[in-house]
């Protein structure tokens, strides 16, 4: 670099731990970059990847709490973390060459020097499908419910957020490819009209009435019991499936998004004991348990796709590093279709790089 100094993407810091509800314009701030991409020299083995298109992720809001967690609390003033997709606009790789698309924990940021073994090369004619449907979502539906839920042909699969990214994938997993009678949970009419229409037998809506009644409705459309119950929810779900459960049920606990913006730990599930009674168990994971079967996952998720067995809807906004945040707070409010996905960048022609 001509004056020694090193340049700096734009990003999106982290800035204040949240109490409670997650608000977006007091927990993160945008810093301007300084230089440009020009600017950057490359070691050998290295990348440089303008960010186009980034993930939002339920599990972001975990990280930001000082508490203990599956990963390391965020730090005030780091860049926010995060997967993304995006363009090579320089290599000094032989494998990763320049006008690739190519995943990676990129961050929030407008651009980033990366190793090039950190990044994946991803098909060019689908690039947000890495984030989708191959990437923590659909790995999240495929390792929850056939390594830890392990349903068998007609057996009763419960999921909740049956529209949500990681939940509409379990739903159809179970139905097509497990042959499994497949009850979904989802919060308002076209969320439960997107739930049936993936394939699930029934879908309770957990809004109508407010609610009032959500564990009768869940005990009236799994008239036999729950055998596996998939949960992102947790709270008044979770009651209502271990009030159910059938002998020997799995319950897989994928995530809490009810309970991320507590302020103190709500009080523990009421019919716990049921785990007991019906010689019952649960168990949370961790898609990065799995890693090694990565390669099998994305195949079998491929093939099953091909094969009109599963299919993800993408929620693809025109954003910036601005709205990252926001975006962010629709997952928290159900204001999303699909796996939210934020573009921030164009992508540019190879002769043009």
């Amino acid at each position: 670099m001509a004056d020694g100094h090193a340049p700096r993407a734009a990003s999106v810091v982290f800035a204040k731990r949240p109490k409670g509800e997650y608000d977006p314009q007091a927990q993160f701030q945008v810093v301007q970059g300084a230089g440009s991409l020009a600017d950057v020299t490359l070691a050998t083995g290295q990348v440089l990847v303008r960010v186009v298109w980034l993930a939002m992720e339920p599990a972001m809001r975990g990280w930001m709490d000082a508490g203990g967690s599956y990963a390391v609390p965020m730090r005030v003033g780091e860049v926010m973390r995060g997967s993304g997709v995006g363009q090579v606009v320089a290599s000094r790789d032989q494998d990763v060459k320049t006008g690739d698309l190519v995943i990676g924990a990129f961050g929030w940021c407008a651009w980033k020097v990366m190793a090039a073994k950190h990044c994946r090369v991803v098909d060019a004619k689908r690039p947000t499908r890495a984030l989708s449907l191959l990437g923590w979502s659909g790995l999240a539906a495929y390792f929850g419910l056939l390594r830890v839920g392990t349903p068998k042909r007609g057996e009763c699969v419960l999921v909740s957020a049956a529209a949500g990214a990681t939940g509409v994938v379990a739903v159809q997993i179970a139905k097509h490819v497990c042959g499994c009678r497949v009850i979904g949970v989802a919060g308002g009419t076209d969320k439960v009209k997107e739930v049936m229409q993936v394939g699930a037998d029934a879908c309770v809506d957990y809004k109508k009435e407010g609610g009032k009644h959500l564990l009768r409705d869940i005990a009236a459309a799994c008239p036999h019991g729950v055998d596996v119950f998939f949960d992102n929810v947790g709270g008044e779900v979770l009651d209502g499936a271990l009030r159910i459960l059938n002998m020997n049920a799995r319950v897989v606990i994928c995530g809490a998004i009810s309970r991320y913006n507590d302020k103190v730990p709500a009080p523990g599930p009421r019919y716990y004991m049921n785990l007991l009674v019906k010689r019952a168990k649960m168990e949370g994971f961790l898609v990065l348990d799995y890693e090694a079967e990565f390669p099998t996952a994305m195949r079998d998720l491929e093939k099953w796709e091909e094969q009109g067995k599963v299919r993800m809807q993408e929620d693809v906004m025109n954003g910036s590093l601005e709205t990252l945040p926001v975006a962010l707070q629709m997952l928290f409010r159900g204001e999303n279709n699909g796996k939210l996905i934020v573009k921030i960048a164009e992508v540019v022609p190879r002769s043009k790089l």
